[in-house]
């Protein structure tokens, strides 16, 4: 990356306003891989849709069993210097705000404050039912209860599952709802799940009050985090695009910066005087 590219950067930045959306690169460096990003490149399995989620216990049973034994590694993940580098540059006054699509809750334990989680978090488990949200580390004591002397290990992917086997799949015990027996499921978004209107419209107010929008590790492949750099071409926001690959927003962008995320964040960070 080049040092007028570094320099741009700092000054996009520099004059505040500026709205983060983030995605799975920006936590590759936590040891989370992504999909479609450097570390995700040579994985081939396909994430669960909802519909599936939904449409069978088995698929359920594969669905908890994988998260299960993922669970580990999205719990001790801790945050790197890119998530760091976000939340200095909000206590700052220079960001106004983070849409992420990642459900991994990096941002917040870096400090962040105003974080939407577009796509949900990992942290909480909802009941398809009555709709009650709990922590995700309630479940996974109930779950370990369930399953005595059941473990396994697996390739971890990208939305918190890992790669098991058939046998390990069908042997693992499901627990239902405490409050109304009903299914469980991660309060994430599932692929061929929407997000929430409510939610929609959120972030898309958060980025037209925006003096300009900073696109962190994602792809931008699918219309979920796209929309918003569409959106902020359309207003006439300057956009700024620091990933590791090309992304489906390159041609709306003012700049675009082919570079690891830690370095480069913390490169920003140093460059803008601290708020006295």
């Amino acid at each position: 990356m080049s040092e007028s590219a570094r320099r741009s950067l700092a000054e996009l930045v520099g004059d505040g306003g500026v709205v983060v959306l983030s995605g799975a690169g920006l936590s590759t460096e936590s040891g989370i891989p992504d999909y479609r990003g450097p570390t995700g490149r040579a994985r081939k399995a396909d994430p669960m849709t909802y519909q599936q989620f939904v449409g069978s216990e088995a698929a359920r049973r594969r669905y908890w069993a994988r998260s299960h034994v993922g669970w580990r590694q999205i719990e001790a993940a801790r945050p790197n210097d890119g998530h760091r580098a976000v939340a200095e540059l909000e206590r700052r006054g220079l960001v106004a705000g983070v849409v992420t699509q990642n459900v991994d809750g990096l941002h917040q334990a870096a400090g962040a404050r105003r974080v939407i989680e577009l796509h949900g978090g990992l942290d909480r488990v909802v009941c398809l039912s009555c709709r009650e949200r709990t922590p995700r580390l309630d479940l996974d004591a109930r779950l370990r209860a369930a399953n005595p002397g059941w473990d396994a290990e697996g390739r971890i992917n990208p939305d918190g599952d890992a790669e098991l086997t058939a046998e390990q799949e069908q042997s693992f015990r499901l627990v239902p709802c405490l409050a109304c027996g009903g299914v469980l499921k991660p309060d994430v978004i599932f692929f061929g799940e929407n997000v929430p209107r409510v939610r929609v419209d959120e972030c898309s107010a958060l980025v037209a009050a925006a003096r300009a929008l900073l696109v962190l590790g994602s792809s931008l492949k699918v219309r979920s985090g796209l929309r918003f750099v569409t959106k902020a071409a359309e207003l006439g926001i300057p956009i700024a695009i620091v990933n590791q690959g090309p992304t489906g927003g390159d041609a709306d962008a003012l700049l675009t910066l082919d570079a690891p995320l830690g370095p480069t964040l913390t490169d920003l960070t140093g460059r803008l005087v601290p708020a006295q």
